[in-house]
């Protein structure tokens, strides 16, 4: 079953809430987490806004969606060479035909996952690293955010990469 892109990116962008509510638990790598940037429970609960926290969290993780499908799924590659072209006739039948040939080559959860991780230690790795040896943060620190962003792109890379259906943008 393949559903619409924007349908996808709201419901991968569910993820990393998910993935932040079991990870960052106290009883998962919540307190080592704590301990790593010097907070306690008191100090996390003050002028904290759970809305505006979570309600952002949700547009950045659906953002991050944009820039992930086009990574994990091969065929947007295809798509952005023709997306210039969209309203002539050929470009239409060579879309067409080569989707209905290759648009489910490599279109599987585990090959999403697969890219999704391969993008989270690319990417999201050096700059969670980076801003940490910045703010004086220890390898604890970087250990348990790097995780969770290879966790949550795993997921989000797979789950876009099974369900996003590329028809969506034509």
């Amino acid at each position: 079953m393949q559903l619409n892109f924007f349908l996808c990116a709201a419901i991968a962008a569910i993820i990393p809430l998910l993935v932040g509510f079991i990870w960052y638990n106290p009883n998962v790598f919540g307190n080592a987490w704590m301990n790593s940037i010097g907070m306690d429970e008191a100090k996390m609960k003050e002028k904290f806004n759970p809305i505006l926290v979570f309600g952002l969290c949700y547009v950045f993780a659906f953002l991050i969606s944009f820039p992930l499908s086009g990574i994990v799924i091969h065929q947007m590659g295809f798509f952005s060479m023709l997306q210039n072209h969209f309203t002539e006739p050929a470009t239409l039948k060579l879309f067409s035909e080569t989707m209905d040939l290759y648009g489910n080559d490599f279109r599987t959860f585990k090959h999403g996952a697969l890219h999704g991780g391969i993008t989270a230690i690319g990417f999201a790795l050096p700059i969670v690293a980076t801003s940490a040896l910045f703010e004086r943060r220890g390898l604890k620190y970087i250990a348990i955010v790097a995780g969770y962003w290879v966790v949550c792109l795993i997921l989000m890379g797979g789950f876009l990469c099974q369900f996003v259906d590329l028809k969506s943008f034509g």
